[in-house]
């Protein structure tokens, strides 16, 4: 429409009530701010979208572009979880949902579920993600989430594995299996899911490296030691079976693919009957970070050996040596 033309039907509808002065007023107002913008006639009583547009089925059309984008299986369930999680606690249409309602949101679950800064931070973010996804969909104007800021929370300094602890975990290893599978977790840092999707022929064993798909279906190259090499050779030669998967059960009978749980409970166990306190696979990842670092690796091969992104993930990976800090105070400072 026109901007004269709405100017003058305003002025018209409030001619009864305005008189010659208030009127000009008016129109040197409305003048001055409708300046340079364009105005649009809608009709209001038409809908914007003839498709559901219902909560259940918002989600799902989210959780289909996330997986287009790459998003793994994994990721999505979480997505679907913290997002089901929040739309059955709220009676309201989501794309009506305000900043208040995600921030009381956000402090009852806290209190409820006796959750850490870092989980409801994920929560968080998860929001921001579903509704800046509505924001650029049209569904809705202005995502709530903008004004819920990054909370805030007290940052741990995480344990990675020493050298003796990684050592016993080697000896306590009662099959060829576990022995490799700690070694290619230690020498190449990385992430369990990569571990589990590998295959036989992804191993390269003269170049000591394979190719893993990390996350948003990303491939990267990675490398593994000469003890990693024979050990993981050892364990492909006691094989018998013909699945191309890398790691598989130790159950003769199914002789399935090794999971990422199965990967978690084994981990777990041997840090359990090693006094290893918090034994998990990541812990392998960050432990490899942290000696790069300590080693002089530049954070940019880091990045990439890793697989990350952003190299501000890269730099929480990686717990530097404090003994490393005093030493290099006293070279260059002191």
């Amino acid at each position: 429409m026109n901007t004269s033309l709405f100017i003058n039907q305003v002025q018209e509808a409030m001619s009864g009530c305005l008189n010659a002065e208030q009127s000009q007023i008016l129109s040197q107002v409305l003048q001055e701010k409708l300046h340079n913008r364009k105005i649009y006639s809608i009709d209001v009583n038409e809908p914007t979208r003839t498709n559901d547009d219902s909560n259940e089925s918002l989600l799902n059309k989210f959780l289909d572009a996330k997986q287009v984008e790459g998003c793994s299986p994994r990721t999505l369930k979480y997505y679907r979880y913290t997002l089901n999680t929040f739309l059955d606690s709220n009676s309201k249409k989501v794309t009506l949902a305000t900043t208040d309602d995600l921030r009381a949101y956000l402090s009852n679950y806290e209190q409820t579920h006796s959750c850490t800064k870092v989980n409801i931070d994920n929560i968080r973010r998860i929001l921001s993600t579903f509704f800046a996804w509505l924001e650029d969909e049209d569904f809705i104007i202005k995502s709530p989430v903008r004004r819920i800021h990054k909370i805030r929370k007290q940052k741990v300094v995480k344990e990675t594995y020493s050298d003796e602890s990684l050592e016993k975990m080697r000896d306590e290893c009662s099959n060829l299996r576990d022995l490799a599978m700690i070694d290619l977790l230690a020498s190449t840092g990385m992430r369990v899911g990569e571990l589990v999707n590998l295959n036989r022929e992804d191993i390269d064993f003269e170049n000591r490296e394979c190719v893993v798909l990390g996350k948003g279906n990303k491939q990267r190259p990675v490398y593994f030691d000469a003890r990693t090499k024979i050990h993981l050779s050892n364990y492909l030669k006691s094989r018998t079976d013909d699945n191309p998967a890398l790691f598989i059960s130790l159950n003769q009978k199914k002789c399935s693919r090794l999971n990422i749980s199965g990967v978690e409970i084994r981990i777990r166990n041997l840090g359990k009957r090693l006094g290893i306190n918090k034994a998990h696979p990541h812990k392998f990842r960050r432990t490899l970070a942290t000696k790069a670092i300590d080693k002089g690796m530049p954070i940019e091969q880091l990045q990439q050996l890793l697989g990350h992104s952003q190299i501000d993930t890269t730099m929480q990976y990686a717990m530097v040596n404090q003994s490393n800090v005093k030493q290099s105070h006293r070279k260059f400072i002191a």
